[in-house]
Order: structure tokens, then C-alpha cells, then sequence
């Protein structure tokens, strides 16, 4: 996840993770990224069932019930073991969670033990009685999903209706005092509306937009069709820049975050070097410290059924199962190779990643990417949109010379 408005405007500084010591304990939120210590980030799909029928949908999901999800006492129990071992925060994920019926006892759970919980959902189910629950729960933030313009949302989204109750759910969060934000995946669909998306933002007075790209995996990875060309994904990745520095100058203070592609890290950095290179080696020093994709290091994932993988994305290689050993065990235990490679990466990446001189900002991008479209987990991430030229990448034949 990367930090555009805080890094792009300078409104997060080196000094400012110093302060707490960088220790994920320690730190506030927004500066997590920059960790020392890299515990997980928990992304836990405590449900597979969901009530639209996404075209994106990483999980393949419907809405029906599916067998042998974690039980409550099942779930409270990994929520104890995440605790003890220092996981900041479970980010509840679905399917669509608000369909699980004892979310508020697992969040109740998590913020009793220390955990910030977060929801991941697709705004229908937000009621003004479930906004005021979850903000009495301690819910930290509510991240909605939107795709563009209410025809759009709606056709993407496999309902009639779907936007208008997303955003009458972020308008319940907003009167109760719940912090919310918008969720959107790049696609063709969501590209050609980006404009509007960011007005919607701006209309609905939402203080947080996170842009995700695509990932190939559930339906997701029948849809590759749909992702953005490179020239595409730049032009959006320069609008995503243009409108957060548009919002600082007027003094409109909007969290704005890209996703699942940390070639924009590079892009951000080289963009800072250009524009205010006094500036390029304390960015360089935050985006370092964050140090590119972090599925299997500070981001882990357990699905519906309790079993442990790198990130939502890598449903292929499990590491164990929170029914027959902790989590915390299994996080630990490197014996699995996939899982100690993920840690180092360098040397296992091939292609351009292999080559890349920045590397270490962005750590070989999406693994689950790479491996949906090459079918090699190590494979070059084929959603880099930078140049060999920009990336420093010396051809092979001349590296070889």
C-alpha cells in the first residue's frame, strides 16, 4: 500500500516513524508501512458468502452458504493467538463479512485484545443501525468499494442498485462519525470514470480513496482482459498523482492510496526526484523502510476455512491451518520454502524484476500476479509499466558483454 498524498505532498517525514521507535506496537496507522519490526497485517476473509456478484471478485464467491468456515470460538481463538503475537490489525474481509453473523463479537474480540479492526465491504449491508454498531464496537475504518458512476457500479457490480446503497452506506458511516473511504479496482470499467470517482470523493466529503490494481486471481483472473494497458495504468497512476496534489493546494486533506502495485513507488520516487529533488532522499529513506510488496513479510491472509497464505491473492500456496497449529506458529515456522522465499526474493525473480535497479522499493512486485499469468510464482510481474530505461535495467545482452 502506498502512501500517495503523505509521500507525494511531503505530509509524512523520516522523522515522523523515528519518533515511535518504528515498532509496529508503537505506531499510529498511517505509518505502519514503515515498521521496523514487519508484523502482519491480517487480511481475513471470515466469509466467503456475499450478496452481489462482483466481476472482480478475487474469491469467486455467491451468495450462498458455504461449509466448514471457521466457528466463532474458532475465530475468537485465532483472534487471541494474533494478539500474543503482535498483529496490529484484521482487516475483515469477505465474501461480504457483514453477512457473518458474529462479526461484532469477533471485533468486540479483537479491540478487547488490542487489535484495530477494519471492514472490508461492499457498502449494501451499511444501515444506519450496523454504522452505530460498528462505531460503538471501536471499528477503526470502513473501506467501501466503488467502481465509478452508478450505471457502471451497478453493471460491475451485478445488481440494480448496488451504488446508491453503498453511498447512502458511507453517508450512515459519516453520520455516526465512522471513518470511512472508497475501494476501487482499476479496471477498463473504473479507468475511463476516474474523473468521477474523484468527484464523488469530493462531493460526498470522503476522506480516503485507496486505488487497487487488478489482481488475477478468483474472477479476477478471468477478467485480464479488462486490466489496463501500462499506457493506461501510467496515465491513471499520473491522474491519481495530479488530483492528490490538486487536493493539497486547495487544502482539502484526502488520504489518497494505491494498492497491489508497488511499481508505483518507483513512479512516485522518480516523480518527487523530478519535481522537488530536495526532497528525493528522505521518500527514497520512507519507501525503503516500507520496502515494496510485503505479502508473506507484514501482510498475511487466512480464508474462510483457516487456512494461512502470503496475501488474499495466493490462494495456491497455503502454509498451514489455523484449526491444526497457531497462527503465529505457522508465520514463524520458514521451513516452508515458498514462505522463506517470499522473505528473499532477491536472486529468485526473474525477467525484468530480476534486473530492476529498484528492487528494494518495490521487492519484485505481485507474486500472485506473476505466477496467474506466467504460471511461475517467480516470473517478472507483468503489470510493470515503467520502461528498462526507467528502471535502470541493463539489457542482457550488454549485462553479459
Amino acid at each position: 500500500m502506498l502512501g500517495v498524498t503523505r509521500l507525494l505532498c511531503g505530509t509524512v517525514t523520516p522523522g515522523d516513524a523515528l519518533r515511535f521507535g518504528r515498532l509496529s506496537g508503537e505506531l499510529p496507522p498511517h505509518l505502519l508501512h514503515y515498521s521496523q519490526d514487519k508484523k502482519p497485517v491480517i487480511a481475513w476473509n471470515v466469509t466467503r458468502r456475499c450478496n452481489l456478484h462482483c466481476a472482480h471478485c478475487y474469491t469467486d464467491s455467491f451468495d450462498r452458504q458455504y461449509e466448514g468456515e471457521l466457528t466463532t470460538e474458532e475465530a475468537k481463538a485465532v483472534i487471541d493467538d494474533l494478539a500474543a503475537f503482535g498483529a496490529p490489525v484484521i482487516l475483515f474481509s469477505g465474501g461480504e463479512p457483514l453477512l457473518r453473523p458474529d462479526l461484532p463479537e469477533l471485533v468486540e474480540r479483537a479491540q478487547s485484545r488490542g487489535i484495530r479492526s477494519v471492514i472490508s465491504t461492499n457498502g449494501t449491508l451499511l444501515i444506519h443501525a450496523v454504522a452505530r454498531e460498528l462505531k460503538d464496537l471501536g471499528v477503526s475504518y470502513v473501506g467501501v468499494s466503488i467502481d465509478g458512476p452508478q450505471p457502471v457500479h451497478d453493471r460491475f457490480r451485478g445488481m440494480a442498485g448496488a451504488y446508491h446503497e453503498a453511498i447512502q452506506g458511507i453517508r450512515n458511516c459519516q453520520a455516526v462519525g465512522l471513518r470511512v473511504g472508497l475501494r476501487v479496482t482499476l479496471t477498463q470499467f473504473s479507468y475511463a470514470n476516474l474523473r468521477d470517482i474523484f468527484d464523488i470523493v469530493e462531493v460526498e466529503d470522503i476522506p480516503r480513496v485507496c486505488f487497487y490494481h487488478l489482481a488475477y486471481a478468483g474472477r479476477g483472473d478471468r477478467i485480464v482482459k479488462y486490466d489496463l494497458s501500462h499506457a493506461e495504468t501510467r496515465a491513471a497512476v499520473d491522474l491519481i498523482f495530479e488530483r492528490s496534489l490538486d487536493f493539497a493546494r486547495r487544502g482539502n486533506t484526502k488520504d489518497v492510496l494505491t494498492v497491489d502495485n508497488h511499481t508505483d513507488a518507483v513512479y512516485l520516487y522518480q516523480t518527487i526526484r523530478q519535481r522537488e529533488p530536495q526532497r528525493a532522499d528522505e521518500v527514497l529513506q520512507m519507501l525503503r523502510w516500507q520496502g515494496g510488496n510485503q505479502s508473506g513479510i507484514a501482510v498475511g491472509n487466512i480464508d474462510p476455512l483457516g487456512n494461512v497464505h502470503a496475501d488474499q491473492f495466493t490462494g495456491s500456496h497455503t502454509f498451514g491451518n489455523v484449526r491444526e497449529r497457531p497462527f503465529s506458529e505457522i508465520w514463524s515456522d520458514e521451513s516452508d520454502p515458498v514462505l522463506a522465499a517470499l522473505r528473499d526474493r532477491r536472486g529468485r525473480v526473474k525477467g525484468r524484476c530480476a534486473r530492476c535497479a529498484d528492487f528494494d522499493i518495490c521487492n519484485g512486485n505481485l507474486r500472485a500476479r506473476a505466477e496467474s499469468f506466467y504460471g511461475d510464482l517467480w516470473a517478472e510481474d507483468p503489470a510493470c509499466y515503467l520502461t528498462d530505461a526507467e528502471l535502470g535495467i541493463v539489457p542482457a545482452e550488454a549485462a553479459a558483454g
